[in-house]
């Protein structure tokens, strides 16, 4: 086997193997010998198949095996001589004129890591900003919580409903006429102004009283995933069985009570808990801004095009799904577009760090232990089905690359702790609105916050939190709507009516 290369250009390789037709055919003799005890042919006793006949049989799969193995081998030597650290996996091409019984020439490429000298830890100097956390703001966030915990109580008889209530309705949905299937449903609670049923039915439900009967006249928006129902005007008759008026919501035992806990004081607790670690999640996120600002003003070096491209459309694709909540989706992706290169920027950002930070770890002896990678594993798995994650597990087993990915986060986070503890570090007591505001204010995040970029991958910087998400845009229902009862389908936005 004879490999040269061809392509040394910046951090590409391209190389040209020639695998003999002598090595292959002793490939193919090995593998023969090999299963040739466990051939089972009419005429002859197990295990004395002739290996002219095994070859004969299965020529095209032990040619393909025997090709596969020695391409594998090949470019694996070919990585280790020339000492090469592959960025990505190598791509290969066997030479379309090839024939059995010649030899085989073969083609491969692949983008390597830079060499990098691990920099030096000497001489980080980090401010942290610290929240101390107040009674109003415990105060709030519990009252946050009773608003989450939003409920109703009936209304008098005839108490006319406005935005904010909630009516219950037996309804029944018709198209020129007649009902369709899925239309009907009892005891369906509305809550007005939720923007949760197609456009126009919650608005037409203001002003009914208990009681009250009423043809709603409603149109199916373009995108509703009934086929039939698609752009159709309708009519619901509904009958209006109670009128509810939402409760004031109340911080007290009640409350600390419907979450398992004795009463309020306890539920402070949680909460002052809760408030703390929001805060230090902030502070470490604006320390971590100086670290990667500090190593990234101080390396330039070139990165592989690729890593950088899989990072950007993942920013990208974040990006899309951010846009297509906006009010105005078009006008977002403009935006966008506007400014798609200041988005590749930072992910050459995120790829030069991720591998600074992968060198440091590496120089001083940081990794992330079997224990913790079992547990990530098992992490991830919960994310499929109980039948599929098996496959998961094993799947990342036979990819060590994909393994890689996952274990990346959690890498980079040791690393960072690390850097910490070898900073030296000032400390200074803030306002949440001042440590926020400084987050914001850094030069690379400015993009970033104001589009929500996407949450870090393996090799990105970390980025400002992420800020409270707008619901939904109307055509897009969550799905849990689309597995509610068939009373709560007709006039969901996107539930289609099932049968």
């Amino acid at each position: 086997m004879q490999t040269v290369e061809t392509q040394n250009e910046g951090l590409k390789r391209a190389y040209r193997m020639t695998i003999t037709a002598k090595d292959v055919e002793s490939r193919i003799d090995a593998e023969v010998k090999k299963i040739a005890p466990q051939v089972r042919m009419p005429g002859f006793r197990p295990g004395k198949v002739p290996a002219n006949l095994v070859k004969k049989m299965h020529k095209d799969s032990l040619l393909q095996d025997a090709l596969n193995s020695s391409i594998q081998e090949g470019v694996q030597k070919a990585i280790s001589d020339h000492k090469l650290r592959p960025a990505t996996q190598p791509h290969v091409h066997l030479d379309n004129g090839y024939e059995p019984g010649k030899d085989a020439v073969v083609d491969f490429h692949l983008e390597v890591l830079p060499a990098i000298t691990a920099p030096s830890i000497d001489g980080i100097t980090l401010e942290r900003l610290t929240v101390e956390v107040s009674d109003a703001q415990v105060d709030e966030s519990i009252l946050k919580l009773a608003e989450g915990q939003k409920s109703f109580e009936a209304a008098d008889k005839k108490y006319a409903a406005k935005m904010g209530d909630s009516v219950v309705i037996d309804f029944e949905g018709k198209v020129d006429g007649v009902p369709f299937e899925g239309g009907k449903g009892e005891g369906m609670a509305v809550e007005l102004g939720s923007g949760q049923l197609i456009p126009g039915f919650e608005d037409q439900l203001v002003g009914v009283k208990a009681n009250d009967e009423k043809v709603l006249n409603v149109t199916f928006p373009e995108d509703y995933n009934a086929e039939n129902l698609k752009g159709k005007a309708a009519t619901f008759d509904i009958v209006v069985t109670e009128v509810r008026k939402p409760v004031e919501a109340k911080a007290d035992d009640n409350l600390a009570k419907m979450f398992g806990l004795e009463g309020i004081d306890k539920l402070r607790e949680l909460m002052k808990v809760q408030v703390e670690q929001e805060h230090n999640g902030l502070t470490r996120t604006y320390m971590k801004r100086q670290l990667l600002d500090q190593l990234a003003a101080d390396h330039d070096f070139d990165v592989p095009p690729s890593m950088v491209e899989a990072e950007f459309e993942q920013i990208w694709a974040q990006l899309e799904q951010e846009a297509a909540r906006e009010e105005d989706a078009e006008a977002a992706k403009k935006e966008m577009e506007a400014e798609r290169e200041e988005y590749r920027d930072i992910a050459v950002r995120r790829v030069r760090l991720g591998l600074l930070l992968s060198e440091i770890g590496q120089a001083n002896g940081v990794e992330v232990s079997q224990q913790e990678m079992n547990m990530l594993v098992q992490q991830a798995a919960q994310q499929y089905r109980p039948e599929d994650r098996q496959r998961f597990v094993q799947y990342l087993q036979e990819n060590p690359m994909a393994a890689a990915q996952l274990r990346a986060p959690m890498f980079e986070d040791k690393v960072v702790d690390f850097l910490f503890d070898k900073a030296t570090i000032t400390e200074k007591t803030v306002t949440k609105d001042v440590l926020e505001a400084a987050i914001e204010a850094e030069p690379d995040a400015k993009p970033a916050a104001k589009k929500k970029a996407p949450a870090k991958k393996a090799a990105a910087k970390e980025e400002a939190p992420a800020k409270e998400a707008k619901p939904a845009a109307k055509k897009a229902a969550p799905k849990k709507d689309a597995e509610e009862a068939p009373a709560k389908k007709a006039p969901a936005k996107k539930a289609a009516p099932k049968k």
